[in-house]
């Protein structure tokens, strides 16, 4: 898989940068696997905007994918790898061996009639999910439990990748995308390998109406606002509104939101940068 550049025959396709979809195997969903997404449009139960520049979009229907992988010892048949909309990262269609169809986030490199597995004993290969205190100390992995049993947390965007540090005592240590060096309980689970479609951040969409596809509308700067619409508004002609922050008045640039007092705090080791 890789990206393409758009020979620009329209003004819309003189900037667009795309993935190309030859890592694609089928093009509609397994039916017994999809459910009805409803949208709000940022509207809440009494009707009224509470988040901005969202609505309208493509209408999708929502893949049900397994992020906890607790069919233990039941191998499964990889059988397609497909587009989802509601995601960055590819995601694969699993035959498990009693019979049971799931979706799980494809790793990269996976590929249609691999063979995987989670558990016990299980060896450390690409798309087998094993528990973090039986993973070889160096290895790339990706879906990872912050609570045992709740469920893959971490890593599941389109090409993010954990690194397994150290192990101490009930603790692993590893190393997130961001930078971040935190420890997580050797009773969680992980999968092994990168999460697939990694060129997407390459991407450029050419034209604002693809936004508009994706259900995002045109934000508004907030220089170009009044006073008693945002902080940084107002001035005369093109005057700058002060220093970079958002409409509630909170810095953009070097602010730390992380509350002080979150319970986290004590598994981060370093910060991320």
């Amino acid at each position: 898989m890789g990206i393409k550049k758009i020979n620009p025959l329209t003004p819309g396709q003189r900037f667009k940068v795309v993935t190309t979809f030859d890592d694609i195997t089928k093009s509609s969903p397994e039916k017994t696997l999809t459910k009805v997404k409803k949208r709000s449009g940022g509207r809440n139960n009494d009707g009224r905007m509470t988040m901005r520049y969202l609505g309208g979009g493509h209408k999708r229907k929502y893949r049900v994918i397994d992020f906890k992988r607790e069919k233990h010892g039941i191998p499964a048949t990889v059988k397609s790898i497909e587009y989802d909309p509601n995601r960055t990262a590819r995601i694969a269609l699993l035959y498990y061996k009693d019979g049971e169809k799931r979706y799980i986030v494809a790793p990269k490199d996976l590929k249609v009639g691999d063979q995987l597995i989670s558990g016990n004993g299980v060896p450390p290969s690409i798309g087998n999910t094993l528990y973090l205190s039986d993973i070889p100390l160096g290895t790339t992995i990706h879906n990872i439990e912050l609570s045992p049993g709740k469920g893959a947390a971490m890593a599941r965007s389109a090409g993010s990748s954990v690194q397994l540090l150290a192990r101490e005592g009930k603790y692993a240590t590893l190393k997130l995308p961001s930078g971040e060096t935190r420890l997580v309980l050797t009773t969680c689970l992980a999968t092994i390998g990168t999460v697939s479609n990694v060129e997407h951040g390459l991407q450029k969409s050419g034209k604002a109406g693809r936004s508009r596809w994706f259900g995002k509308r045109p934000r508004t700067r907030g220089v170009a606002m009044n006073p008693v619409d945002h902080p940084m508004g107002g001035g005369e002609g093109k005057a700058s509104g002060g220093h970079p922050r958002s409409r509630n008045g909170i810095p953009a640039k070097g602010f730390k939101t992380r509350s002080k007092k979150k319970l986290s705090n004590k598994f981060i080791i370093n910060r991320k940068k």
